[in-house]
């Protein structure tokens, strides 16, 4: 069994991914379990395989203890831990290759609380796993911005230490579909991020498009993520391109490149 895990800013486009990957992947005829990990999730684009909110909703707290949003949030996500072996369980019942588990948007409840990474851990044990960390195409294509997503990706990286693929989702606010098709490398014209990974002097553009910090505080930092990181994936969960390249480097981490293809999967490695 392997486990994907999908995390981010709010906003940056989780939940439809899930759905875009899981679709894409059952297309290949492969076997995916969709996790709804948000407690506070009012709708979603899927109908979850396995859902946290028939075990804690953030809205009933609100009510129950007279939190506020954040306040639910945080509380509702701290009391999985008291059911993180029934969720694995769960999973496991339903005996898929692969489990897409779907984070909630506010990353900093799960990524940088005591609980958030122990909650992950337990959840993943003992199978393989990896994370997608997705940045907003828009936010991308800023040096500034683009760089900012960088260092909190690192620190989630750090904090849930799972392997962590870069990847640049809403690519259709920037690019249409037939012209990405038609030359893919144009995204490095319009998104930095990409562009950081495959243009020798992008930490210079970083340095030069506004004073961070210090100039050669900035470039060395940039520098330095070049050496942890190095490739990016782009992809449009909303139009549900680039899931070809973005599974391709997911089985990379998994698999070394070995497809999981079976037809009574057994859950197992």
């Amino acid at each position: 069994m392997y486990f994907i895990v999908i995390m981010g800013p709010a906003g940056s486009g989780k939940s439809l991914l899930t759905k875009a990957l899981s679709e894409w992947m059952e297309d290949m005829e492969l076997s995916v379990a969709k996790v709804n990990f948000d407690p506070a999730a009012e709708s979603l684009p899927y109908v979850p395989d396995v859902d946290v909110r028939r075990y804690v909703r953030a809205r009933d707290l609100m009510f129950e203890k007279g939190l506020g949003p954040n306040g639910a949030l945080i509380a509702s996500v701290d009391a999985l831990i008291n059911y993180i072996v029934e969720i694995r369980e769960e999973i496991d019942e339903l005996r898929a290759n692969y489990v897409i588990v779907d984070l909630p948007g506010q990353l900093e409840i799960v990524a940088f609380r005591r609980l958030g990474p122990q909650i992950i851990k337990e959840l993943v044990r003992g199978s393989k796993s990896v994370s997608l960390f997705l940045f907003d195409a828009r936010l991308a294509s800023s040096p500034s911005s683009a760089f900012s997503l960088l260092l909190l990706a690192l620190s989630a990286l750090y904090r849930i230490g799972l392997p962590q693929i870069l990847t640049v989702n809403k690519i259709d606010l920037v690019i249409d579909k037939a012209t990405y098709e038609k030359d893919p490398s144009r995204l490095k014209e319009l998104i930095y991020v990409i562009r950081l990974f495959e243009d020798e002097y992008s930490c210079y553009e970083l340095m030069t498009s506004q004073a961070l910090i210090n100039s050669d505080i900035s470039v060395s930092l940039c520098e330095s993520i070049k050496q942890i990181y190095s490739d990016v994936v782009a992809v449009s969960a909303k139009e549900g391109f680039g899931m070809d390249i973005l599974y391709g480097a997911i089985q990379r981490v998994l698999a070394g490149g070995e497809d999981f293809l079976t037809e009574e999967p057994s859950g197992k490695l």
